[in-house]
C-alpha cells in the first residue's frame, strides 16, 4: 500500500506518548553566532535492574553494528523489535546480532515475528512496539520523519549520520532535537569520532591553544568507490535505487552527505562548532561508470568561510585506484595539528617542523569508539542525564548539504539560504511500485537552486 509522507506525519502525531507528561520544545534553526553545544538535561534515574526495551529501525550493516554495540552497552538492555524496507535485511540482521552476541542471545535478544516489521511503515510500528529506546540506521532521507516520529513518542534515540539530505530534513531534526530536550530524552548522533579518546585529546590541544588561534583547517576524505548491486529481474525501478542508495541523492544526500560527512564534522569541531557564512564547492563525476552507479558525483572540493573572514576546505573523493587520505590539517597562528585517526596519528608541531605535542592512542581505538559511544548515550541515560547532541550534529550535516548544493549548481550558498531551502528530495509516495525519482546527473551553471 502506498504512503505518502503526510501518513508518516499523520501515524507519528498520533501514537501514544509512553511515560509521563513531558512538555514540548521550540522550533526554529540556531544562529551562525551561537553554536549549538551537545547539551543534558536532568530526567529521571533509570536503575541498573531495570531492563530497557530498544527497537532497531533500519537492519544493513550499520544497523547491525549499532544493535550489537547497544546491546554490550549495559547489562540490562533487551532487542524487542525490528523494522527495515526489506524483508531479508531484517533476516539476515537479526541472525548476525544473534551470533555476534553468542551465549548473551538467549537474554538480550528476544524478536518473535510478531515484532518483526516490514515495509515503508515499518519504523511506526516499531516505535510502537513497547520500546524504550530507538536505533535510527536506515535510509538517510527517511531519517528526520523517523526521529520526529521517534520523539514524538517519548523514545530516546540513536540516529546515525547524516540525519538529513535537504533543508527541510534539517528543520525537521533541529525542532526534534528541541523537544527532546524539553523532554529530558537522549539524541546522540553517530559521528563517532567525537567519542574516540585519541581524536578528543587532540582537539582539546587544540582548543587549549597548542597551535594560537585557528586559521584555518583542511579535512580530507579521499577513498574508492563503495558497492554496486546489479539489477535484478524482479526489482522495480524504486528497489533498484534503494538497493543500491548510496548512488542516489534522494536516499543518501550523495556521498559527501553521507560519508564524508565525518570529516566535514571534524572541521566543524576544529572551528569550535560556530556554523559558516557560506560556502563555494567543486564537483563532478569523472570516474563513475554503469547503471548501479545512479547520478551522485564522485569528487567535491568545498571552501567554507566564515563571518570573521577565516577560511576552512574540505576535500573528498570515490575513485578507484587513486590515493587514500582521511586526514585532518589544522593551521594556527604558532603551530600545526595533524589528526588521523586510523593510523592513528595526533601531533602538534611548529613551523620549523619541532614536535611540540604528540597524542597516544591505539589503532583500535578507531574499532572502539562505535562502542563508546553507546557506552555514553545508555550510561547517560540511566544516570537522568540524557545527551543531546542533535542539534550540532544537524549544524554538521547542513554544511555537507550546502556544499552539495553549491557543487550541483555552481553557485555560492549562504548557511541562511541552504537552511531555508525549500527543495524536498524524498519522494511524496513511498511504494515499491511507484515511479522511481529522476536520476539526472546536475550540472553546475545549469541545476537551479531550490
Amino acid at each position: 500500500m502506498p504512503l505518502t509522507r503526510r501518513d508518516f506525519l499523520t501515524s507519528a502525531a498520533a501514537s501514544s506518548i509512553l511515560g509521563p507528561t513531558l512538555v514540548s520544545g521550540a522550533s526554529g534553526a540556531a544562529p551562525r553566532s551561537a553554536p549549538a553545544e551537545a547539551t543534558r538535561a536532568w530526567g529521571p534515574v533509570i536503575p541498573s535492574g531495570t531492563v530497557l526495551k530498544v527497537g532497531l529501525i533500519g537492519c544493513g550493516g550499520r544497523g547491525t553494528g549499532a544493535a550489537v554495540q547497544a546491546l554490550r552497552a549495559d547489562p540490562n538492555l533487551m532487542l524487542v523489535a525490528m523494522g527495515d524496507v526489506f524483508r531479508d535485511r531484517l533476516d539476515s540482521s537479526l541472525k548476525g546480532i544473534t551470533d555476534e552476541m553468542g551465549e548473551e542471545a538467549k537474554t538480550k535478544v528476544a524478536v518473535p515475528a510478531e515484532r518483526q516489521f516490514v515495509g515503508f511503515d515499518s519504523h511506526q510500528k516499531v516505535i510502537d512496539s513497547g520500546v524504550d529506546v530507538v536505533l535510527i540506521c536506515g535510509y538517510p532521507g527517511f531519517r528526520p520523519v523517523q526521529i520526529k516520529a521517534a520523539i514524538a513518542a517519548g523514545k530516546h534515540v540513536f540516529a546515525e549520520k547524516p540525519l538529513a539530505v535537504d533543508g527541510p530534513g534539517i528543520r525537521s531534526v533541529i525542532e526534534s532535537a528541541r523537544a527532546a530536550k524539553a523532554k529530558n530524552l537522549a539524541f546522540l548522533v553517530g559521528f563517532c569520532w567525537r567519542h574516540n579518546p585519541g581524536m578528543k585529546a587532540a582537539f582539546e590541544q587544540v582548543h587549549a591553544g597548542a597551535v594560537g588561534e585557528v586559521l584555518g583547517v583542511h579535512t580530507t576524505y579521499h577513498t574508492g568507490t563503495l558497492s554496486k548491486r546489479p539489477r535484478q529481474p524482479e526489482w522495480t525501478d524504486m528497489e533498484f535505487q534503494l538497493r543500491n542508495w548510496w548512488h542516489y541523492t534522494w536516499i543518501s544526500g550523495d556521498h559527501i552527505v553521507e560519508q564524508a560527512v565525518h570529516s566535514i564534522d571534524r572541521l566543524a569541531w576544529a572551528m569550535s562548532d560556530r556554523t559558516p557564512a557560506l560556502v563555494n564547492c567543486l564537483g563532478g563525476r569523472a570516474a563513475r561508470q554503469g547503471p548501479e552507479s545512479g547520478h551522485v558525483f564522485d569528487h567535491f572540493a568545498a571552501v567554507y568561510e566564515y563571518d570573521d573572514g577565516r577560511r576552512a576546505l574540505h576535500t573528498t573523493r570515490q575513485i578507484d585506484n587513486t590515493p587514500s587520505d582521511n586526514s585532518d590539517y589544522i593551521e594556527g597562528s604558532k603551530a600545526r595539528c595533524t589528526i588521523n585517526g586510523w593510523k592513528p596519528l595526533y601531533e602538534v608541531k611548529d613551523r620549523a617542523g619541532k614536535s611540540l605535542w604528540k597524542g597516544g592512542g591505539s589503532g583500535d581505538e578507531a574499532s572502539k569508539m562505535y562502542q563508546f559511544e553507546h557506552d555514553a548515550l545508555f550510561a547517560s541515560i540511566r544516570a537522568g542525564m540524557p545527551i543531546n547532541d542533535g542539534e550540532r550534529s544537524a549544524n554538521s550535516c547542513l554544511m555537507a548539504i550546502m556544499a552539495r548544493m553549491s557543487a550541483y549548481t555552481g553557485q555560492t550558498v549562504t548557511w541562511e539560504k541552504a537552511m531555508n531551502s525549500e527543495e524536498s528530495l524524498v519522494p511524496e509516495t513511498l511504494d515499491m511500485n511507484a515511479p522511481a525519482p529522476p536520476s539526472e546527473v546536475a550540472v553546475p551553471g545549469k541545476t537551479k537552486f531550490k
